[in-house]
């Protein structure tokens, strides 16, 4: 899948960290416009030839290893451009999508394994093939290494305050590389904290949040699956409209899983499991499965204040029962006393 760039920066600086980020659909030409010079333009893997149908390029190398690759720079506008071609190291964003670092940032991992010439010119809707060469370092670690490879167009435009900003904007792919060796792909989730929100409807059950972070804490990319329970009930993480998930070592990531229907007993046990695996060759590789606890207090004010108005209606009832029933007798002993009264005050017959 090949991905889409564009970058500001202040005035004079025109290779500017990255703004945007977008990815193209598989089988689609990833392109870029400028405003300012309405240049399109697309980059896809190729081998000599041409596009050869990849999305990225991935590879496994040795330390020491050197692989050639190649980049079909497509103009699609009706002017000649000339593209500033880059590498950088890459990496996945919290929103799950790949990147790479920006022009004003220095790569210290697989960035700099890539060679490419500087720039190329390609005339209006031609496509040049380019070259480039990564070279794996004596001492790289084993595992996988992420870099992206781009080519961009600098322009200038003027900012609402009217002063002149540059602009980059870079379409480019990933490359992967696998370094070989031992893989001991591992994960660990940390900061795990759980939330729950109360309906105020006594009738129907609450939400629960649970958010938590994962890190990839081996030498291999993995692909982050998993699922949170709370309250007898279950959901899986990423949703099945969602983008995936995918670490590579060191990153972390923040998930936050929401559980619906959840009755508020006072506690409630949940527990959340994150499933994660090798991405690549390395598939076979074991990875166990991470699991936390995740349980939360509910308290279920609504039902409580519900059970304290019907259990003050009860006693209220039953005190004007008791109150009635109080009042009744003290009637009837006064009527008894005067019929007492009555009786003894009485003229006895002759």
């Amino acid at each position: 899948m090949a991905l889409t760039f564009t970058s500001r920066a202040a005035q004079g600086l025109l290779a500017a960290g990255v703004a945007l980020l977008a990815v193209a659909a598989p089988g689609a030409p990833a392109a870029a416009q400028t405003d300012a010079d309405t240049v399109t333009w697309s980059v896809r893997p190729a081998d000599a030839s041409g596009e050869d149908g990849r999305a990225w390029v991935e590879q496994e190398l040795d330390p020491g290893a050197t692989a050639v690759e190649h980049m079909a720079v497509r103009n699609l506008s009706d002017q000649e451009v000339t593209f500033r071609l880059s590498a950088a190291d890459g990496y996945f964003g919290d929103n799950g999508r790949f990147g790479m670092l920006p022009s004003d940032q220095e790569s210290v991992d697989a960035g700099l394994w890539i060679e490419v010439q500087d720039s190329v010119t390609v005339g209006p809707d031609e496509t040049a093939i380019v070259p480039f060469t990564t070279t794996v370092p004596q001492n790289a670690t084993p595992g996988d290494h992420a870099a992206g490879i781009a080519a961009s167009v600098l322009s200038e435009q003027v900012a609402e305050d009217g002063t002149t900003v540059g602009v980059e904007s870079r379409v480019g792919f990933r490359v992967m590389t696998r370094v070989t060796g031992e893989l001991t792909p591992s994960a660990a989730v940390e900061a795990v904290a759980s939330s729950y929100d109360l309906s105020w409807n006594p009738l129907s059950p609450g939400t629960a949040q649970v958010t938590f972070e994962v890190v990839n804490t081996g030498n291999a990319r993995l692909m982050i699956t998993g699922a949170v329970a709370a309250g007898g009930r279950e959901v899986a993480f990423p949703g099945e409209d969602e983008i995936d998930q995918e670490l590579l070592p060191g990153e972390r990531r923040t998930f936050t899983v929401t559980v619906d229907d959840v009755w508020p007993w006072f506690y409630v046990p949940a527990s959340l499991e994150v499933t994660p695996a090798v991405i690549g060759e390395g598939e076979g590789a074991q990875v166990d499965p991470v699991a936390a606890d995740a349980g939360f207090w509910a308290v279920p004010w609504p039902h409580l204040i519900v059970l304290a108005g019907i259990a003050l209606m009860i006693a209220s009832s039953l005190w004007g029962r008791r109150r009635s029933k109080a009042r009744l007798q003290g009637l009837l002993e006064e009527a008894r006393e005067a019929g007492r009264r009555e009786a003894a005050e009485a003229p006895a017959r002759p």
